[in-house]
């Protein structure tokens, strides 16, 4: 299966967010074809959680996965911290009290 590059995933992510009525915000712009990405969830409580793409290497199957959660200034570390190791990393930040982030609806869970 063919994946598409980063920056038109991004652009339809953003897209469907806004259309929901769901800030989005890009925080760091990734390699346009090939970056990885994680989304950072704030609650807008102090909480927050980032997601990150895993592949499972038996089936080649691909889901998001918690990277790490908490108090929003630690995700923010461990973000900071992965953008160290992946300079080509895009971070995308949601803003939902609510905790939507649509990476479980068709089109962005697989």
């Amino acid at each position: 299966m063919t994946r598409l590059a980063s920056g038109i995933w991004v652009g339809a992510y953003l897209a469907r967010l806004q259309a929901e009525g769901i800030p989005v915000y890009v925080v760091a712009r990734g390699d346009e074809t090939a970056g990885a990405v994680v989304v950072k969830l704030s609650t807008l409580d102090g909480k927050a959680k980032a997601f990150h793409r895993v592949v499972d290497l038996m089936s080649g199957a691909r889901r998001w996965d918690v990277l790490a959660e908490g108090a929003e200034r630690e995700v923010d570390d461990a973000i900071r911290k992965q953008r160290g190791f992946d300079p080509d990393l895009w971070v995308i930040e949601v803003e939902d009290a609510r905790g939507r982030h649509m990476l479980d609806e068709p089109g962005f869970a697989d």
